[in-house]
């Protein structure tokens, strides 16, 4: 029987999901094998394979998500990367943009860019803002720059002139001549990653795209050829940062699209929970064992950055927030990430306070309680301190744990330095933890004009049970919904993802002057874009078409939706008015309709409309049995001699707390002034304060 596989590895676990015919959903969840990462989703998928009487040999696709990109960033281990750039234009990775993300700190350092300065080359050419050729291109100087780089031992090549979104023939030049003379390198042009005015985010992605370029190759290329010694046969595909999923082979051409591939499936999975609850607006909560992320679905819908930075110690979006890490303006959903996960380091820092990440224990050697070399204490060892955790084994028994050493950890690095009792050490930890991921959630909420207390949230990963609640109470929500195998959640949403891509092409004019002719024959580009990429024809296609707006004069824009098939179909007093009233959403004010509104540029969502996913999910876990232990849950409410029970043990009924849900892929924590219970869909919803 053919097969479709999920795959997401994160920093601490690999997890996997299948989904049959009939919507019943198998899963499992293994430790992650760094640096070979794909030795795990082999290990993990013959799991699997075993549990549901599935043959390996049969499976036809392996969907994956994975850090890879994120990773290659954040630790500075991409590929030596070399910038070819415009004369004058050197120095754009240096002057970046004037915001900083520490308002108060006149001496902050911007981080250094990925090509540095002695990597960065100077050709004469100019294409003019409208197109034209200014300056030729000087092939014979080109020539000299791949000389010279061909001296400095690089990996990769990024190409970025100056205006080659309105004439892209001197960048498609120099990548012939680039690859021609520098074979084996990774050569990426800006034209094919982003066709968009804005000269820093442009180089900024492009020079992205080729720092992870070889990282992110040699990564699938392993793991596709750890598949096949295994003697699965399966076709792999990625999801993308936008929420679609597109071929392996694609994204070693384009690698900077999975920058946040993992966390997207998370998203994209809670999006589909959120329609089989009629849940129009939901804030979505993934922790795992090395970040938190928060995101947004509102009108059923996902939503998409205008901006987005990686590589800060938050990744962010938006204009308000940012300047701290790498600009990326490719298609991403809106997902704000800390470095804050149950593998997270906890430590004091200089004036005795506790701090939590970003670094973390990883895999290996993982939290102290792992007894596999790791000392430090984590969020977890104080999770496990407090009860929440099982003290025996994790993950349904398959990581046996020592409590004692989580005990020894905290109170030697926390509790006796901070003269606190070990509970109350541990607890502090835990709403440190809390306090560090609502910045997650606010960065894609409240930044965002949007207030938390109208959604309910979905909390999912391998530690989102755990502190779904205290997040909540933190934002005033009402409501925590815990979807089915919650633990591994995000491989689950790599099976729900829509076959789709996000293209873009710069288009500048007045709104009111719009050439609907000359816009109708960028959205048909954009539509054969999304079909090649797709591999699709026109019959199998469905298409969501975007503009990027904003007020003349402003140096950043809001994407609307057109809602219409065709510019020629276009309602631009529509248009204006609901950019009118996103922008007074999300800043407070607009602007009289006097002020001019421009069309910076159009996007198109393409998807493919055959792609089928589950309509319905069942997870048959075995009833695990009752038994109760103690849990602290702060000094409001102190020890509880509390019921541990499984999924299939809570009622239709709501129930009042204390209570800790225990699963194979995660663990559900219930104080005593919430109620809890299991809706239709196996959901475990948590009401709090009365619920919603």
């Amino acid at each position: 029987m053919d097969w479709r596989l999920a795959s997401d590895i994160g920093g601490t676990f690999t997890d996997l999901a299948y989904i049959s015919s009939d919507g019943e959903l198998v899963t499992a969840k293994v430790p992650s094998s760094p640096p070979q990462y794909g030795r795990a989703v082999v290990d993990g998928a013959g799991q699997l394979a075993k549990t549901a009487g599935l043959a390996l040999a049969d499976m036809t696709e392996m969907v994956h998500g994975c850090t890879v990109a994120t990773n290659a960033i954040l630790e500075g281990k991409g590929a030596r990367t070399a910038l070819v750039t415009t004369g004058g234009f050197r120095d754009v990775l240096e002057l970046r943009r004037i915001r900083v993300p520490r308002l108060y700190e006149p001496l902050y350092v911007k981080p250094e860019p990925l090509a540095p300065r002695n990597l960065r080359f100077e050709v004469t050419e100019r294409i003019g803002a409208d197109g034209s050729v200014v300056t030729p291109l000087d092939e014979a100087q080109l020539d000299s720059v791949a000389a010279e780089i061909a001296k400095v031992d690089v990996e990769a090549v990024a190409v970025c002139f100056l205006h080659s979104y309105r004439n892209e023939t001197h960048e498609r030049r120099a990548g012939d001549i680039l690859r021609s003379a520098l074979p084996g390198l990774f050569v990426t042009l800006s034209v094919d990653v982003l066709p968009q005015m804005r000269e820093y985010e442009r180089t900024s992605t492009t020079v992205v795209n080729a720092y992870v370029g070889p990282p992110v190759k040699t990564y699938l290329d392993g793991m596709q050829r750890d598949l096949k010694a295994a003697g699965c046969p399966a076709h792999v595909s990625v999801m993308q940062s936008s929420g679609g999923v597109v071929d392996a082979e694609a994204v070693k051409e384009k690698p900077a699209q999975i920058v946040e591939c993992g966390p997207a499936a998370g998203v994209v999975g809670a999006a589909w929970l959120a329609g089989t609850l009629g849940q129009k607006n939901l804030i979505t909560f993934d922790m795992g064992g090395t970040t938190a992320k928060g995101s947004m679905i509102e009108n059923g819908g996902l939503i998409f950055a205008e901006d987005y930075e990686v590589g800060d110690s938050m990744n962010t979006p938006g204009a308000i927030a940012g300047g701290g890490g790498y600009a990326l303006r490719l298609p991403v959903i809106d997902i704000s990430e800390v470095g804050a996960g149950g593998g997270s380091y906890v430590w004091l820092d200089r004036a005795g306070a506790i701090k939590v990440g970003p670094q973390s224990a990883g895999a290996a050697p993982g939290p102290a309680c792992y007894n596999e070399g790791g000392t430090r204490p984590t969020v977890t060892d104080a999770n496990v301190v407090l009860g929440f955790l099982n003290q025996s084994s994790l993950a349904g028994g398959s990581v046996p744990i020592d409590a004692s050493l989580s005990r020894a950890a905290l109170q030697e690095t926390i509790a006796i330095p901070v003269g606190l009792d070990l509970f109350a050490a541990a607890y502090g930890v835990h709403q440190v933890a809390n306090a560090t991921m609502v910045r997650a959630i606010k960065a894609v909420t409240t930044y965002r004009g949007r207030d938390p207390r109208e959604f309910a949230l979905a909390a999912f990963g391998g530690n989102g049970g755990v502190h779904g609640v205290g997040i909540a109470r933190s934002l005033d929500i009402r409501r925590v919904i815990v979807p089915p195998a919650a633990g591994v959640f995000s491989a689950v949403g790599l099976l729900l993802a829509e076959k789709s891509v996000s293209v873009v092409r710069a288009f500048s004019c007045d709104l009111k002057s719009l050439d609907r002719t000359a816009a109708d024959a960028a959205i048909d580009a954009l539509r054969s874009d999304a079909r090649r990429l797709l591999d699709i024809s026109e019959d199998k296609a469905a298409y969501r078409l975007q503009a990027e707006l904003r007020y003349v004069g402003q140096a950043f824009e809001l994407t609307v939706d057109l809602k219409a098939d065709s510019a020629a179909a276009l309602d631009l007093a529509e248009l204006r008015r609901r950019f009118d009233a996103e922008y007074a959403q999300r800043f407070g004010h607009a602007f009289d309709a006097e002020k001019p509104v421009e069309i910076v540029s159009l996007k198109l969502i393409g998807r493919d409309r055959t792609h089928r996913t589950a309509s319905s999910l069942t997870l048959h876990a075995t009833p695990a049995g009752q038994s109760v232990r103690d849990v602290w849950f702060g000094p409001d409410h102190g020890l509880h001699s509390t019921r541990i029970v499984g999924r299939a043990e809570l009622s239709p009924t709501p129930e009042q707390g204390p209570l800790i849900v225990e699963e194979y892929e995660g663990t559900t924590v219930v104080p005593p002034d919430a109620q809890v219970h299991r809706d239709a869909n196996s959901n475990i919803v948590i009401d709090l304060d009365g619920g919603v």
